[in-house]
């Protein structure tokens, strides 16, 4: 990018614009000058952020500050203002990206098998049928799939869809994969489930995750950090680095670790719903 730079006696054209600044080494998304308004209001303004490679990164804040919309905006769902965003460098057109949505009924198309649903991704790369399906089994068994994926989504549980959802997301191997809420419609026994599953796929793969969570105990279960965020206009109250081994286990919650990383996770939450 260019700028015109004024001075005394004249204009001078084609001085380089200021460069934002690279996120540090091992950064998989870096976020500059990020703003966006909606009714003339800001939600987001200047806002920075870095989002480590292969990581699973929460975010959690309070009700409004926009955390599924900035998820939207990095993954593209969503219009900035103004602002950049690149992907180990890169734009998002040249990026691998996998979206889960918290509305799994309608993340899928109902006129297709959920087979079909899945491979999706791989078609429109334009992949042989070979390696449609060599990936295909590969996906039912690292998600140990029982039910019959040659069913539309119409006719399967809610928690068989959202496993679907996930499969396809992660079917060409994105580089990041974002999850919006994908736990918040399901029951206990499935969210445990899918909770085990895509923490076996980031052990397996080290694929950069972005999870949004309403659920405080869960944001913190997964993550190796923990993004909290202010009221609007919506700026990082903390980023909290939690580093216990996986795979985490029901005994895991009973650490002193978790519970104190959660405990400040909490403090700092009340402090910014208090402002």
């Amino acid at each position: 990018m260019s700028a015109v730079l004024s001075v005394p006696g004249g204009v001078y054209p084609d001085v380089p614009a200021p460069a934002h600044k690279p996120g540090p080494s091992g950064t998989q998304i870096t976020i500059r000058g990020l703003t966006k308004y909606f009714a003339g209001w800001p939600l987001y303004e200047n806002f920075d952020l870095d989002i480590p490679k292969h990581k699973i990164v929460s975010v959690f804040g309070p009700n409004g500050c926009g955390k599924s919309t900035l998820i939207n905006m990095i993954a593209g769902l969503v219009p900035i203002d103004s602002g950049e965003i690149l992907f180990d460098g890169k734009s998002l057109k040249d990026t691998k990206i996998g979206y889960v949505f918290q509305n799994y009924r309608e993340a899928m198309f109902p006129w297709m098998r959920t087979i079909d649903n899945i491979a999706y991704p791989l078609k429109l790369e334009g992949r042989s049928k070979a390696e449609v399906d060599r990936r295909m089994q590969e996906l039912v068994a690292s998600f140990d799939v029982k039910f019959d994926l040659r069913r539309y989504p119409y006719e399967l549980s809610g928690g068989q869809q959202q496993t679907a959802s996930i499969m396809r997301a992660l079917a060409n191997n994105p580089e990041v994969l974002f999850l919006d809420e994908p736990f918040s419609a399901l029951d206990f026994e499935m969210t445990l489930f899918i909770r085990e599953k895509l923490q076996e796929v980031f052990m397996q793969t080290g694929t950069t995750m972005l999870l949004v969570s309403h659920d405080l105990e869960e944001a913190v279960y997964l993550a190796d950090q923990v993004l909290l965020l202010t009221k609007r206009p919506t700026r990082i109250a903390e980023i909290l680095a939690y580093d216990d081994a996986r795979p985490r286990t029901v005994e895991t919650l009973s650490e002193a670790s978790f519970i104190a990383t959660k405990k400040q996770s909490l403090e700092i939450f009340q402090r910014e719903v208090r402002r």
